[in-house]
Parts: structure tokens; C-alpha cells; sequence
């Protein structure tokens, strides 16, 4: 009997010092599987083809030929898509954030930062594509309290005063890239960050001759 009990005993032992040992297993993320969205590029070469066109709009219409304002809205609205068109030069001495009007999205939100929609009609609450002859400097409840009228120069276009659309700065715009996030929309105006509206402010009032801004997609 004792012998028995001594053999139970000896295979016990043995088989609980075989069960398998809990090993933790780390929670190890595949990178492979992680996917960033890709910040896009202003394209250079497509920016100074506008330019070209935008010269002779400017020498046809007598505006300023020292410089114009090109904004590519088909750049998604969180990089910068404002650029000032150094005509002399042929580069980009300024580029800044704009953003465009929000449509049936929240007003100040960013629903349609990368697929905005645009329209000329009042009440759209959108932008309007085509080029626009800058024109009188006034005050502004909004950023730093100057603003630019704007004159459409285009059937896409021809309704900006009637709806109030005008060039002004805005204080919840970025001074830099805020991507993948976009820029506030407002209800349709061109806007910009305060501190770039101090810049662009002395160089529109020594213009001499109206400023070209060419809103394209």
C-alpha cells in the first residue's frame, strides 16, 4: 500500500512540473497594416502656368504686373494654397493658408476641407472659382479689421458683391500647415491668418493698380 501511495506521489510531481508555463504574448501592432494619410504638394510647375496666364490677364486689363494672387483650391485646405505670384522673378514670394466657404457643413468646421464645393449663387454659403480684380480697402468685423472687395471678373464669379464676398483675415485661421486637419470654413469669403493679412495689407495698398486674385480648382 505504501508502495502505491509513493508511486501516486512521484506521478503527481512529475505531471504538474510538465504543465505548460502562462507566457504573456505582447500585443505587437503590424505596421504594415498602419496607414498615415499623405500630405500633399502645391504643384510648382502647374502654379507657374497660372501665372503666365494670369500676366496677360493682368497687362489686358491693366492691372498690377508686379505681382498677383493665385489660390489652388484643389490642394486639400489644411497646407498652404495661397500664393503670392512674384510676376518680375517668376516665383512664390508668399504662401499662406485660406480657407473657403463651408456650404451645408458647420460654419467655423472643416467638413469640407478636402472636397469643397463652390457656387455663385447668394445664400450658397460656398466659393466661387474665376479671377477677381481686388478693389477697395474697407473695414472689417473680422481679424484685423481690414477687408478687400472683390469684383468677379467671370460668370463663375460675377456675384461676389451681392453676396458680400470679401477678402479678410480671420482669427481662428493657422499660421502654418495644420494637416490632416483643415482650415475653418466660413460662407464663402477668401481667408487668411491675421499675421499673413499684415503682410499682404502694405504690399495691396502700394500696388499702385489693382491686384489680380484667381481662385481655381
Amino acid at each position: 500500500m505504501k508502495l502505491l501511495l509513493v508511486i501516486f506521489s512521484v506521478f503527481l510531481l512529475f505531471s504538474c512540473g510538465n504543465e505548460p508555463k502562462f507566457i504573456p504574448v505582447k500585443n505587437v501592432t503590424d505596421k504594415s497594416t498602419v496607414q498615415t494619410e499623405k500630405k500633399p504638394e502645391a504643384d510648382l510647375s502647374e502654379i507657374a502656368a497660372k501665372a503666365e496666364e494670369a500676366l496677360r490677364c493682368c497687362t489686358a486689363t491693366k492691372m498690377n504686373t508686379d505681382f498677383c494672387i493665385l489660390i489652388d483650391m484643389s490642394l486639400h485646405s489644411g497646407i498652404k494654397r495661397f500664393f503670392v505670384w512674384d510676376f518680375k522673378n517668376k516665383t512664390i514670394s508668399k504662401q499662406y493658408l485660406v480657407g473657403h466657404g463651408c456650404g451645408t457643413n458647420s460654419w467655423s468646421a472643416d467638413g469640407s476641407k478636402a472636397n469643397p464645393q463652390f457656387s455663385n449663387e447668394d445664400g450658397s454659403h460656398l466659393s466661387a472659382l474665376g479671377k477677381y480684380k481686388l478693389g477697395e480697402r474697407g473695414y472689417s468685423n473680422w481679424g484685423i479689421n481690414v477687408k478687400y472687395l472683390m469684383h468677379g471678373l467671370e460668370k463663375t464669379n460675377n456675384n461676389a458683391l451681392r453676396r458680400f464676398i470679401v477678402f479678410h483675415s480671420w482669427d481662428l485661421m493657422s499660421d502654418e500647415d495644420v494637416f490632416p486637419k483643415g482650415s475653418p470654413e466660413g460662407w464663402g469669403c477668401p481667408t487668411i491668418s491675421n499675421n499673413a493679412m499684415k503682410e499682404i495689407d502694405p504690399m495691396l495698398q502700394k500696388a499702385g493698380k489693382p491686384v489680380l486674385m484667381w481662385i481655381y480648382q
